[in-house]
């Protein structure tokens, strides 16, 4: 990892994480719900969303920032990660404890259970003025800032189209956004045309008011986004085992998931919006961006944390990735 601070003013990507977490991971083989259970290991990180995104973004080489509100009361985890990984820091800072999630974790069946806990209780007076600090820092950032990643769902009381103001707002300064988010928050953000969006395929479900079954469902979904969305370039669905679908107005592509031994599968989806926003900063074609996506992705799955091997590997992995034309 990098030990090199690297200043808000250089960086290409902000990562908002609006309500980030404590991931604690407890890994438990053969599950037994109501009974005494045995951990094998356990261990804590910084998370959430948008955390998990610019942690796998550092390891990767990007100069990037993040913010969204972090409890005074224990920021130790964030601050040591930012520190180790060279992600400068441009949190909110404010009263109480950044909140708790539980991740367990069983190898043995293959499955993970969360436990997701409540951001902060916040007035109304306090929350816009955090969305007005958001706004000022999008514009202080703005001569570096390419792409801003916003991930993740909202803090309790704040209004649905929070991110639809912070899209606005990145563009009116020339920039570009990468929107993972689901429910409410991402029907309103959609209204303000992020370049580029990143939904599960049951996000996406909810989104339009209809199952998705297929990949090619989800191929028949994502352009419903791009023809009703103006300035929408690529839709990206993933589908766990199924793999992702990365849909453009001129192509659609079904990369196919690497056979891998997973660890954890939590931050997958973040890695690989993190591998997508990579492949912008690279310039890649829809190709390459689906391939180097998964590829993160893959990485994860063999860590606890969000965290990459090294950039080789994770470019090596890519060259693994199969990818399936879709009609």
């Amino acid at each position: 990892m990098s030990t090199v601070q690297r200043p808000a003013a250089d960086a290409a990507v902000l990562c908002v994480a609006l309500n980030p977490a404590i991931d604690l991971t407890i890994e438990v083989a053969g599950l037994r719900p109501g009974e005494v259970n045995r951990a094998r290991r356990a261990q804590q990180d910084a998370g959430g969303k948008g955390i998990n995104v610019a942690s796998c973004l550092a390891d990767y080489g990007a100069g990037v920032a993040v913010t969204g509100q972090l409890g005074r009361d224990n920021p130790a985890l964030f601050a040591a990660l930012f520190a180790a990984k060279g992600i400068a820091d441009r949190c909110l800072y404010i009263d109480g404890s950044t909140r708790v999630n539980a991740k367990i974790v069983d190898p043995a069946q293959g499955q993970t259970t969360d436990i997701n806990l409540p951001g902060p209780a916040q007035t109304r007076a306090e929350i816009d003025e955090q969305i007005a600090r958001l706004e000022r820092l999008i514009d202080e950032l703005a001569p570096a800032l390419r792409w801003a990643v916003l991930s993740g769902s909202l803090p309790p009381g704040w209004p649905d189209d929070v991110y639809a103001t912070l899209i606005r707002r990145v563009h009116a300064n020339g920039g570009r956004v990468v929107l993972d988010t689901s429910g409410r928050a991402l029907t309103a953000a959609l209204a303000a045309a992020p370049e580029i969006v990143k939904p599960n395929r049951d996000e996406l479900a909810e989104c339009l008011g209809r199952p998705l079954a297929s990949a090619a469902d989800a191929t028949a979904a994502a352009r419903e986004l791009l023809a009703a969305h103006a300035g929408m370039r690529l839709v990206a669905v993933s589908m766990g085992r199924e793999g992702a679908v990365f849909v453009t107005p001129d192509a659609a592509l079904l990369a196919h998931p690497l056979d891998v031994e997973p660890i954890s599968s939590v931050g997958a989806g973040d890695a690989m919006v993190a591998g997508i926003t990579a492949a912008q900063l690279d310039g890649l074609p829809v190709d390459a961006c689906a391939r180097l996506a998964t590829a993160f992705a893959a990485a994860k799955l063999t860590r606890l944390g969000p965290h990459l091997p090294a950039p080789a590997t994770v470019r090596s992995l890519a060259e693994k990735v199969g990818l399936t034309r879709q009609g």
